[in-house]
């Protein structure tokens, strides 16, 4: 079952930001994705393992979280790993959709890394 891509700001992402945007705390935020309980369960995840997230734009990898969003939801901080999923169609309005994007998420094989 796919999920529905969602991302959007967080705290930590917009002040670690500050720091630069190549900063261990900017990439660690970023490279993060919440989902509900159910939908880790049901892929056979934990907090803590990586994933990879696949859509129409392209792939990503991240290390999952459960997070408090509902069911059928994934959440990822904006930031390189985010552009990654969301394409560069902007529809003329200047700006790629960043909300509502189908993916596909999957354990990661191990040894894959950002």
């Amino acid at each position: 079952m796919k999920l529905i891509l969602i991302t959007g700001r967080t705290l930590k992402q917009g002040c670690s930001s500050m720091l630069g945007k190549d900063s261990p705390d900017y990439l660690e935020e970023t490279a993060r994705a919440e989902m509900n309980r159910e939908d880790l369960d049901s892929r056979g995840l934990k907090e803590g393992d990586r994933i990879k997230a696949r859509t129409d734009a392209g792939v990503a990898l991240f290390t999952c979280q459960e997070g408090k969003v509902p069911r059928g939801i994934i959440f990822v901080p904006s930031g390189p790993l985010a552009n990654q999923l969301v394409g560069t169609d902007t529809q003329g309005s200047g700006m790629p959709s960043s909300k509502g994007v189908e993916v596909e998420v999957e354990p990661a094989e191990k040894g894959l890394s950002s």
